[in-house]
């Protein structure tokens, strides 16, 4: 079973910061999950929600924000004493780079709210050789998805769904489909391995939960404790 670094090690680091991803790479992780926004310069940067509400306090969005801007929001940080900032994702790829055996990107662009976020990530991941095929794209929005197809036949893809039909990822040309742990079923993994689509499931932090989704068949998980 693949274990994802979930945002990086973030039961233990602020989630998707350069310090999560570094400590999830000096605990053995050679898989992590990550999420993207586009940046009003036309930057990319790693964060999951569209504001900064929830990690800063402050309730500005992603969209509005410079590269620069980012170093006016120190994120809440209950794990160490020093200040940390919103990533580039050029800040990011450096750290995980080394060893890497698959980087999941979380494209977050639902309702196209970042009209050409799928060009601008494909263009960046090919400037890095070393991670050519071990990039997959991932996203709810099934349009930003078959953007990325439409961009690149070669693209691996992943379908985030909370309302399984097999026929989506098919017709994304998808490699598998990655669903909340309180919605897997055993009926579910089995059509999906039917029609040779793996199963990557979120968030998974328990041995509980481990064992229980591995009794189900999942190839894969994410999850923000990696001991």
């Amino acid at each position: 079973m693949i274990y994802f670094a979930h945002r990086g090690f973030s039961d233990q680091r602020v989630q998707n910061t350069c310090e999560a991803f570094a400590l999830a790479r000096e605990k053995g992780a050679t898989c992590y999950e990550l999420d993207v926004h586009l940046l009003k310069d036309g930057v990319l940067a790693v964060h999951h929600d569209y504001s900064l509400l929830s990690t800063a306090g402050v309730d500005v969005k992603l969209a509005d924000l410079t590269a620069a801007d980012l170093k006016k929001y120190p994120l809440h940080n209950p794990f160490t004493a020093g200040p940390v900032y919103v990533p580039l994702l050029q800040e990011v790829l450096p750290i995980v780079a080394p060893g890497l055996q698959l980087l999941n990107v979380e494209i977050k662009n639902d309702n196209d709210v970042y009209p050409g976020l799928e060009k601008v990530v494909l263009t960046e991941l090919n400037k890095w050789p070393a991670l050519a095929g071990k990039v997959l794209f991932s996203g709810f929005d099934y349009n930003s998805l078959m953007r990325v197809r439409t961009l690149d036949k070669t693209a691996r893809i992943g379908l985030l769904t909370r309302n399984f039909d097999v026929s989506k990822p098919l017709a994304l040309g998808a490699e598998s489909v990655h669903i909340n742990q309180t919605r897997l079923t055993a009926q579910m993994v089995q059509v999906c391995h039917d029609n040779g689509l793996k199963v990557y499931v979120y968030t998974v932090n328990t041995p509980a939960q481990r064992a229980r989704v591995a009794e189900l068949g999942a190839d894969g998980i994410f999850t923000d404790s990696w001991e």
